[in-house]
């Protein structure tokens, strides 16, 4: 007898580890794309030792991380240009602790320059040029950081139009832009779209994204592919991407709150497959008739406004 209760009092703290709920001690990793290295661990935001200080890039952050971490990004004077995944149980957190990746207003750019030698003038089209980008659908032309003016082209049309200055188009694969007077395409920085998605989510759960300004992707700024649960995308700027800032797919389930959508090529939010979006007082920028607020091929979207406050009592 006093054999089994002493074995049952040393088993209790094994069955009460069994027993507890489902949660383990969050790590942070920090990224710099100034001064971090991919050699230091992320442990510290700052250089402390021989081995410790920030990461320089998120896909080195993602590769140690472990369930429930939190990714925090420096602000800094240059974006981060990186195409990254989070990915099944590794990236994903529990119903409490959730997978972080926090921006702090950072910016992650998928665009990329286009060399002044791709230019090529347009004959008896005076200050027209265009060049031939490596991918034909979904490019959008970046004009000194940002979306340039682009005219729709009809699919019938046969012929390149009119362009103002500065203003851009895409005809039979080719990109078409007309400088300003006695100017050529090096006096500008261009570049365009290039890097496939910004940030793909696939098969992970209870996922924070927020304070992340995401720009510049041939495809989506953020594409929650497929299987993606209780995926919230907050305080998110996702601007000038090819074909969406945001895409939800699969069977995916993503809450999109106080984010701002817009200058994006096909749709400002895109639905697909039996996906559901829940889009909480955001502003889906629809000035382009060419890229509505909303695309859906399949799936639901469900939009609210916050509920105005009650006016203070007298």
């Amino acid at each position: 007898m006093r054999n089994f209760t002493t074995t049952f009092f040393a088993l209790l703290p094994i069955l009460a580890t069994l027993g507890a709920p489902d949660h383990c001690a969050a790590e942070n990793r920090y990224v710099n794309n100034q001064t971090g290295d991919d050699l230091r661990d992320g442990r510290s935001p700052d250089l402390t030792g021989l081995a410790s200080g920030p990461f320089r890039t998120i896909a080195k952050a993602l590769q140690v991380a472990q369930r429930g971490d939190h990714i925090i990004l420096a602000k800094t004077k240059e974006p981060y240009r990186e195409s990254v995944t989070l990915q099944a149980s590794r990236h994903s957190g529990m119903l409490t602790q959730p997978f972080i990746l926090e921006g702090n207003g950072a910016t992650l750019d998928g665009s990329r320059p286009i060399p002044e030698a791709a230019w090529q003038s347009v004959p008896n089209r005076p200050g027209v040029f265009r060049y031939q980008p490596r991918f034909k659908s979904h490019i959008l032309l970046y004009l000194h950081g940002r979306p340039g003016p682009r005219v729709t082209v009809p699919q019938d049309a046969t012929e390149v139009p009119e362009l103002a200055p500065l203003q851009w188009c895409l005809f039979r694969g080719h990109v078409y832009f007309r400088v300003e007077a006695d100017n050529i395409p090096a006096a500008y920085v261009l570049s365009a779209t290039s890097l496939p998605v910004g940030i793909t989510l696939y098969e992970a759960r209870h996922i924070q994204i927020r304070n992340l300004v995401v720009q510049g992707f041939r495809l989506d700024g953020i594409n929650a592919h497929d299987s993606v649960f209780d995926a919230n995308l907050l305080s998110l700027n996702c601007r000038g991407n090819g074909r969406s800032g945001i895409s939800v797919g699969g069977a995916s389930r993503v809450r999109v709150e106080a984010c701002l959508v817009g200058n994006n090529g096909l749709a400002q939010l895109r639905t697909e497959g039996y996906s559901r979006a829940l889009v909480v007082n955001c502003d889906l920028i629809d000035d382009d008739p060419a890229a509505p607020a909303v695309v859906k091929q399949g799936g639901q979207v469900v939009i609210q406004k916050a509920a105005a406050q009650p006016a203070p009592a007298p």
